[in-house]
């Protein structure tokens, strides 16, 4: 198999897997999950409104501070900052241990190994993207822990925040 992306392959293999009785579980034949067990926990990852981005976000509210969820900052990169500050610049993600690769409490996948290392790999990559681009483009960038403390992610952006905005007064 040599389709143009390893997803495709996946998907692939998997229903010829399937086709040979290869497998003891019903998965659509779309689906590049391993077993029905694996596809039931991806379906549950949220990408929007996590746990950590509800918390951060409603401590940032309570501070007065307003933002923007799930927007783009800079419309020609498609990027959705978790939490946006358009007028100051700031650009705030949080990001999953797992999916961006946490030095701290990344634990490798056993199943499919390869294919997470990739993936994780891939995304840390399109992260020091991102944040390349939004700095050229004269943004703060703040990358957040699932793991850190809220209270501290909100305090150091609430500065950030009242920094760039005291800064735009001055030039102004």
């Amino acid at each position: 198999m040599d389709f143009d992306t390893r997803a495709a392959n996946l998907v692939a293999a998997w229903g010829l897997a399937r086709a040979a009785g290869h497998l003891a579980e019903d998965l659509p034949d779309d689906s590049w999950a391993s077993s029905a067990a694996t596809r039931a926990i991806m379906q549950g990852n949220r990408g929007q409104d996590t746990k950590p981005e509800l918390l951060l976000r409603s401590l940032l509210h309570k501070r007065g501070l307003r933002y923007r969820v799930g927007e783009r900052p800079l419309p020609e990169l498609p990027r959705r900052a978790d939490v946006v500050f358009r007028r100051e610049r700031v650009a705030i993600f949080v990001d999953g241990c797992f999916w961006h690769g946490c030095p701290e409490h990344l634990r490798p996948a056993r199943k499919n190994a390869s294919f997470w290392s990739e993936k994780i790999a891939g995304n840390k990559r399109r992260d020091a993207e991102t944040n390349a681009a939004l700095t050229q483009a004269g943004w703060a960038v703040v990358r957040v822990w699932e793991h850190d403390d809220p209270a501290e992610a909100c305090e150091r952006i609430s500065e950030l925040v009242r920094e760039r905005r005291a800064d735009s007064q001055s030039a102004a």
